[in-house]
């Protein structure tokens, strides 16, 4: 009787539970990190406060991010199941309709593009719909194949700054690159560090991250030289005259002390823990970095 009340209940969830595994969908901890990175990109090219303009970007800009994220739910609805961190997601569960779902990330993705291109500026829904199909025609399929994924997705992950710089400035140029690789380097060990410190369940799951692929001391030395790179591009920023002097000690310091702490993976024995370490590091690196940016 209390099997068949369960059955009955996932069958016809509350209209609040069934808002909340849409939204689920849309990965919320995606859409925020973007927002801010988006809120930097739109900061920096700013001269003055335009508010209606940054609420229609960050909303045409979210829809579209949503979208794919819902999109690379379906895709990984089976990969999902058979790692820890991603077993509650909503398609697991079985909670969410693949119709319904799929309905809903198109529905997202138009009005997205429509909002950027009727409110903010082609350029700009046009720059939004290319990482779109990078992340969901390209990195989505290629993460079971290839340990390139990670750079594949890092590309697509860049889009939101450059998408909020180019609504005020509907041009590109090097701000929008500085942008665009200033991201680019900061997502590659943050996503390495992901890797190493649930390097068992992407092995459970056959996904060939670099860890898996090439093993921990590739992987670390990667990482490395991609917090160079951070580093040296957020010191350009000041040096081609888009932030001042503050911005660029500040990113400096933030980037020693995260090289530092990579250095130190060579010779810790930890490896998860080190790895969860970085992670978290990396998180307050970008929110540091696009807060200085805005401020």
């Amino acid at each position: 009787m209390r099997v068949k009340e369960n059955m009955a209940t996932v069958a016809k969830p509350a209209i609040t539970d069934t808002i909340k595994n849409y939204y689920q969908l849309t990965k919320p901890g995606i859409l925020f990190g973007n927002a801010v990175n988006a809120l930097a990109g739109f900061a920096l090219a700013s001269k003055g406060v335009n508010l209606s303009l940054f609420l229609l970007m960050i909303l045409g800009l979210s829809c579209v991010i949503g979208s794919a994220c819902v999109f690379n739910n379906y895709i990984d609805r089976e990969i999902d199941g058979k790692m820890t961190r991603t077993q509650n997601r909503p398609f697991v569960r079985g909670v969410v309709s693949v119709k319904g779902a799929l309905f809903f990330a198109g529905l997202l993705g138009t009005a997205g593009i429509l909002i950027l291109s009727l409110f903010v500026n082609p350029l700009s829904a046009t720059i939004a719909a290319t990482g779109f199909g990078v992340y969901v025609a390209v990195y989505s399929f290629s993460k079971h194949h290839s340990k390139h994924a990670t750079l594949i997705g890092s590309i697509a992950g860049s889009v939101p700054p450059v998408v909020g710089y180019c609504a005020v400035t509907n041009t590109l140029d090097i701000g929008a690159l500085l942008l665009f690789l200033l991201i680019t380097f900061w997502q590659m060990p943050h996503f390495y560090a992901i890797a190493v410190y649930r390097m068992k369940e992407y092995k459970a799951a056959s996904i060939p991250v670099l860890p898996v692929r090439s093993g921990l001391f590739a992987t670390k030395v990667q990482m490395l030289l991609y917090i160079i790179a951070y580093t040296v591009t957020a010191a350009m920023f000041t040096l081609l005259g888009y932030t001042g002097l503050i911005f660029m000690f500040a990113s400096m310091v933030l980037g020693i002390i995260w090289f530092a702490l990579g250095l130190h993976g060579l010779v810790v024995e930890n490896q998860t823990k080190w790895g969860r370490k970085m992670f978290i590091y990396s998180l307050v690196v970008v929110m540091l970095t696009c807060l200085l940016i805005v401020f």
